[in-house]
């Protein structure tokens, strides 16, 4: 027998040096929800001049679950062009699934679209680097990193500024 104490249980929250729980999340899983991969005009796609013009969408979705968990969901699109034709097409919906504890309610949201997509990111960008790969492209595609938080501030402020501009126009 020994007298060590026995194992914290998963779900509850480390406590601080007073005691009450210290905020935080845990990734409780990873998944991919959708992806697609088009390559329309192979082999002439894969022996163009030059660099593409790539137009990238980046969104971020999170929505609370009944079991107390948060489903976070990143979707990037990617198209990659030339004047002559489309090079290559991605969309992948990356996916989490994140328990909080000791979160302030009015730090909950900025949590799941910030920090939750920004550590998505590193996955989802290795399987459209792999995707893009396995299409033939070489080097693959290599997203740069994203800046979470800039998109949620123009988020927020287009909301903020939304029906002010619609009654406008």
């Amino acid at each position: 027998m020994t007298d060590a104490a026995p194992p914290a249980d998963a779900n509850t929250a480390d406590t601080g040096p007073q005691g009450p729980p210290t905020p935080g999340f845990r990734i409780v899983a990873q998944y991919v929800k959708d992806l697609s991969f088009e390559n329309p005009k192979a082999p002439d796609s894969l022996r163009i001049d030059g660099k593409p013009a790539i137009d990238m969408g980046v969104e971020m979705n999170a929505q609370g679950r009944p079991d107390g968990l948060f489903e976070v969901d990143l979707r990037l699109t990617i198209k990659a062009t030339t004047d002559a034709m489309t090079v290559f097409n991605v969309e992948l919906l990356y996916g989490g699934l994140f328990a909080l504890h000791g979160v302030p309610e009015q730090d909950i949201e900025p949590l799941l679209l910030i920090e939750c997509p920004r550590y998505l990111f590193p996955f989802a960008r290795e399987i459209i680097a792999r995707a893009t790969s396995d299409g033939g492209f070489y080097p693959p595609f290599m997203l740069d990193p994203i800046d979470f938080a800039g998109i949620y501030v123009a988020r927020q402020q287009s909301i903020a500024r939304g029906p002010a501009e619609a009654g406008q126009a």
